[in-house]
């Protein structure tokens, strides 16, 4: 069974205004020596108001949402010690009147002495899924034929709709936050490991960016793993829609190994189109169409069962098919977190939007 891992970040914020509180600095020491986290698992982020979890390797998906949820009730448990809560978010809906301190890295204040605006409206949050690939060259393959389904992956991931008070209009507003930096959004097409690489090498020695880490394509291969790393997700209300993620994303993974080693037909869509794919995907949701691998525009229901169509196999083969599937469903039926958050909000205000976003994550 080809390896699995997920990383998810979270935001930590006043319970009573949700906005940011800069309390990793005490957060993540205690949310690391409790009974169900290891120091390791739990990672400071940009600023000192987000927390981040990472996953061990995994095999099965129920171990992906065992850890999920072991962590997630690390970071809560630590932070309602602190007087927060945990929201599960992928932008901050207040940022409150002050800029959030950086982490005090060499890498953070670098990048805080280069983009001070851009870092100072990162408080947005993300997951990454990491599936485990055969070599590099096999990974960039990879890339190659996953790409296409990068918008699909974001309309059902999106969580970020509301940014300073108001709703932005988009579903991901942290798609358009982080399509700032100056290397983000889909990856372009590679002729390979050696194109990849060079590609990589151009942008370092250009100066334009400090270092490979900061390729910020929504996948990539890991620097760190023989992984390829998805991420282009919202971070997800819930740990079992994470789960549904990482089980789709291996599942675009096995798929693409297998288009690969029989030769099949490659699927490219033009830089262009591909950019404006991804937009649509950040404005709509799955409120609307979205656009196929080709470029095709189709209801978003039609694409999703298309994605569910094309990774059939590789989910039987895991024993994921049906758990899958079945929160696909759901997703269709109850919406994306994205309108899950505009409910709240329209029906509770702001004390119903807080109980969304941190109950989730928050113990009983």
């Amino acid at each position: 069974m080809i390896s699995v891992g997920v990383e998810e970040e979270y935001l930590l914020v006043d319970p009573a205004t949700a906005v940011p509180a800069p309390v990793v600095g005490a957060v993540r020491p205690e949310a690391g020596l409790g009974p169900f986290a290891e120091g390791v698992e739990i990672q400071d982020e940009l600023l000192q108001a987000q927390i981040e979890v990472a996953t061990p390797v995994c095999r099965r998906l129920d171990e992906v949402g065992g850890h999920l949820l072991r962590l997630r009730h690390a970071v809560a448990s630590a932070a309602e010690a602190h007087r927060c809560r945990v929201a599960a978010t992928g932008a901050a809906p207040l940022r409150g009147d002050s800029s959030v301190p950086v982490t005090p890295t060499a890498r953070y204040l670098r990048m805080e002495g280069e983009a001070r605006q851009l870092v100072d409206e990162q408080l947005i949050c993300g997951m990454h899924v990491h599936v485990g690939v055969p070599d590099p060259e096999t990974g960039v393959a990879v890339l190659n034929r996953i790409r296409g389904w990068l918008p699909t992956l974001l309309a059902m991931s999106a969580n970020s709709p509301l940014w300073d008070g108001r709703d932005t209009g988009f579903a991901s507003w942290r798609t358009i936050v982080f399509g700032r930096w100056p290397v983000s959004g889909p990856p372009p097409h590679f002729d390979g490991l050696r194109d990849y690489e060079a590609r990589l090498e151009e942008l370092v020695a250009s100066g334009v960016i400090a270092d490979r880490k900061q390729v910020y394509w929504q996948a990539r291969l890991s620097d760190s793993y023989p992984t390829v790393e998805v991420r282009c997700l919202d971070v997800q209300l819930r740990a079992d829609d994470a789960v549904m993620f990482a089980g789709i994303v291996r599942g675009l993974v096995v798929t693409a190994i297998a288009e690969e080693e029989v030769g099949a037909p490659l699927p490219v869509m033009a830089p262009e189109l591909t950019q404006a794919s991804n937009w649509h995907a950040a404005r709509h949701g799955l409120n609307g169409t979205l656009l196929d691998p080709l470029g095709r525009p189709h209801s978003s229901g039609d694409v999703l069962f298309a994605l569910l169509r094309h990774i059939t196999p590789a989910l039987e083969d895991a024993g994921d098919l049906r758990g899958v599937s079945g929160l696909v469903n759901r997703l269709l039926e109850v919406g994306t977190p994205a309108d899950r958050q505009r409910r709240a909000l329209a029906e509770a205000g702001l004390p119903g939007l807080i109980r969304l976003v941190t109950g989730a994550v928050t113990p009983e």
